[in-house]
């Protein structure tokens, strides 16, 4: 092919006007146009050429895997459920699970057919080939998509209000799924536990020198997601991941209160002094021995597994003493003058709280 410049093509103009034949002239123009346009083209085509050569000579980059490459790898396991579409045959097309031995059973076919290990598209062909030889379809056009799997999916456990398994085919964030939970509960900490799954593994490229993954455990502080709107710490989720939100610990106040019962350690409460948790319980009664109140806490070290740490309420209410701070499962115990054997009796009392106290949750 001679290929001509726009300058050149020009002179061919004068011979397009004296042509007889209108027809021959449109045929004439457009094969103009189409060798001015080629050449017009050439010189970037040209320097695209050329650049690509340059990144050739450069090394690729390594990457980790992207979240479509590793879905289109996908392995079907036991328990999947998947869903087969035969077309124009509804009386096949439904969903089917994959039994413990890695089968399915397809109506009209003699035989189970083997689905473990295999991807969708494997699938679809074996079970095309299936149905030609049994001589049920000629030319049959199956898909196989996965509707829930243990793969494919995310464990929300702890304090949400809806904990269970989430199907997940894609990327999506923790606010997300915790909304997917109905959201925290009452007793959550502000901790979440997220471990990763194989998928997020190598998305992530957590693997060592051998290839093989590295597992990875987060801890995110929901209050800087839920409360401040910290977007650093909606981290991503994917399928096989786990999260778990954490339960705040509980402290008890008993005796001597207005309002006894259990404080959960969660949302304005997670601070918990003797001074707070006394104005959570509705303040003393006027019975109450003050100077020999104390907190029951849990040592394994201490006799009986528990110590008892003196309090000097009537000093820390004066603010002649300094307010302690109280931990989970702290028992914070105000005796009543008016008992008999008060403060033995009480202390023995306090360690039996149980279902019958109240438990008292924080605002968020």
């Amino acid at each position: 092919m001679v290929l001509i410049s726009s300058t050149s093509a020009m002179r061919f103009l004068p011979f397009l006007r004296q042509a007889k034949d209108p027809r021959l002239a449109y045929r004439l123009a457009v094969i103009l146009c189409s060798l001015i346009l080629l050449a017009a083209a050439l010189p970037l085509c040209a320097s695209q050429g050329s650049g690509a050569d340059s990144n050739t000579q450069q090394p690729a980059a390594t990457s980790p895997a992207s979240l479509s490459q590793i879905s289109q790898e996908y392995t079907i396991a036991p328990d999947d459920l998947l869903n087969i579409s035969v077309i124009d045959v509804p009386e096949l097309s439904q969903d089917y699970r994959v039994g413990a031995d890695g089968t399915i059973v397809i109506p009209m076919l003699s035989e189970p057919i083997d689905a473990e290990g295999l991807t969708p598209r494997e699938l679809s062909a074996v079970i095309s080939n299936k149905l030609r030889g049994a001589g049920l379809v000629s030319h049959p056009f199956v898909t196989v998509t996965v509707k829930t799997s243990r793969v494919n999916s995310v464990a929300i456990t702890g304090a949400v209000k809806s904990p269970q398994i989430y199907p997940l085919f894609g990327q999506t964030t923790l606010l997300n799924v915790l909304s997917q939970a109905g959201g925290l509960s009452d007793s959550a900490a502000d901790t979440a536990i997220i471990t990763r799954g194989e998928i997020a593994m190598r998305i992530l490229g957590l693997q060592d020198k051998a290839g093989d993954p590295v597992p990875q455990t987060l801890k995110v502080n929901l209050k800087k997601l839920l409360q401040n709107g910290d977007s650093s710490a909606n981290v991503a989720i994917y399928p096989g991941d786990s999260v778990t939100v954490q339960q705040a610990g509980i402290v008890y106040v008993v005796g001597a209160v207005n309002r006894a019962g259990g404080y959960t350690l969660a949302g304005a409460w997670q601070d918990m002094t003797v001074l707070k948790a006394i104005a959570l319980a509705g303040n003393v009664t006027s019975t109450a021995l003050q100077k020999k109140t104390v907190i029951i806490r849990k040592n394994p070290s201490a006799k009986n597994g528990r110590e008892e740490i003196p309090v000097n309420l009537k000093k820390i209410l004066a603010g002649h003493a300094p307010d302690q701070r109280l931990e989970a499962n702290d028992v914070l115990f105000v005796p009543d003058s008016t008992a008999k054997k008060a403060f033995r009796q009480g202390v023995q009392a306090a360690l039996g709280i149980g279902s019958s106290l109240l438990i008292y949750h924080a605002p968020l």
